[in-house]
C-alpha cells in the first residue's frame, strides 16, 4: 500500500507553489518530477528522522 502525502512546494526554477503528491512509504529517496509551470527538473528528497517524520526538500538540478 502507498502513504501518499499532498504538499505544496514552491518551484526553485520559477518560484510558483505546486500540489504535488508524494509516496512516503518507500522511506528515504531521491527522484525528478517536471514542473507543471515551466517545466524544469525539481530534485526531490524524501528522507525520515528517527522518530519517524518525513522530510521533503526540493532543489534546482543544477545546485
Amino acid at each position: 500500500m502507498h502513504d501518499l502525502a499532498e504538499i505544496i512546494i514552491v518551484c526553485p526554477y520559477c518560484g510558483e507553489s505546486l500540489d504535488v503528491l508524494v509516496d512516503t512509504s518507500s522511506g528515504p529517496q531521491q527522484y525528478y518530477e517536471d514542473c507543471s509551470v515551466c517545466c524544469a527538473p525539481i530534485l526531490f528528497i524524501v528522507s525520515e528522522d528517527h522518530a519517524g517524520e518525513i522530510f521533503i526538500d526540493v532543489k534546482r538540478d543544477d545546485e
